[in-house]
């Protein structure tokens, strides 16, 4: 890759997984701007860049992102090495941007706008995208033999709604809602509880840990939530430092669109003669 060549990265979301994503990327050398909504809605929040659209900053593993009001201000953020978050859910700042590569990691199963005609390498992540047709590549998101492979035609698999197992446990350990309205924590980030323990409300409602374990995951305290959404996880393997370091699923997820960026950089043309 020369010196001089454009190195500027914008990814959709900035939740765990697209953190996971920003934090590869920039160890390897890429400027990241990160596109968010005005309220994120992380559940790993201790690990999530959206974080800084409330704090105005946050690191994670010694990569710190800030919070950036505009363009002008995001390009200033990149070029003192950290990572820009910038409310832009449209992606419609594009155009000023200019970016190498846009990456899609919102996590929302299906593909909200992102097209091939964005950026010069387009990267679908997960679900609802098809290399070849919407983006240059697709990156595998579901656990198991094909986690963060790259994909040049074709989808990556649909959502199965099952949590991945940890410790036998899968569902077990993810918190829902109970009621519509606002949350209010007991239990945050970090927190050793047993089954049974009230860890929030909503509504006056209680919600409770259906296992033993450590809090890894919580909505932040104050969100207006609806019934049966996810608002928490509770990890079995009750290590705290897990709260607050990547997922090996963001790790290896990181790694596949790493992977495609690259191989296009260097390679490949960038689209396929087979479609979805």
């Amino acid at each position: 890759m020369k010196i001089n060549e454009n190195t500027t990265v914008v990814i959709r979301g900035a939740g765990d997984l697209a953190t996971g994503i920003a934090h590869r990327l920039y160890r390897c050398g890429f400027k990241i701007i990160m596109l968010e909504v005005r309220q994120p809605m992380a559940i790993r929040r201790r690990v999530a860049f959206s974080e800084a659209v409330y704090d105005g900053t946050i690191t994670v593993e010694g990569v710190t992102a800030r919070f950036a009001q505009d363009v002008a201000q995001a390009l200033k953020i990149i070029s003192e090495n950290s990572i820009a978050v910038l409310i832009d859910p449209e992606a419609r700042l594009l155009d000023e941007l200019k970016p190498l590569a846009l990456v899609d990691a919102i996590m929302a199963k299906k593909n909200l706008g992102t097209s091939m005609d964005m950026a010069p390498i387009v990267i679908g992540v997960g679900p609802g995208f098809c290399a070849g047709l919407d983006c240059h590549a697709v990156v595998e998101t579901q656990r198991g033999h094909n986690l963060g492979k790259v994909i040049f035609s074709g989808r990556a698999r649909e959502n199965t709604g099952i949590p991945g197992e940890i410790l036998g446990f899968s569902k077990e350990r993810v918190i829902y809602a109970p009621a519509d309205g606002k949350i209010k924590v007991f239990h945050d980030i970090g927190s050793i509880v047993k089954a049974g323990c009230v860890v929030a409300e909503v509504s006056g409602t209680p919600v409770e840990a259906s296992i033993d374990g450590v809090v890894r995951g919580m909505i932040r305290d104050g969100t207006e939530v609806f019934k049966g959404m996810k608002i928490g996880d509770v990890d079995p393997r009750q290590i705290v430092d897990y709260c607050y370091t990547i997922s090996d699923k963001a790790r290896a997820i990181g790694g596949g669109v790493l992977e495609a960026i690259l191989y296009f950089m260097n390679f490949a043309p960038k689209r396929s003669d087979e479609y979805c």
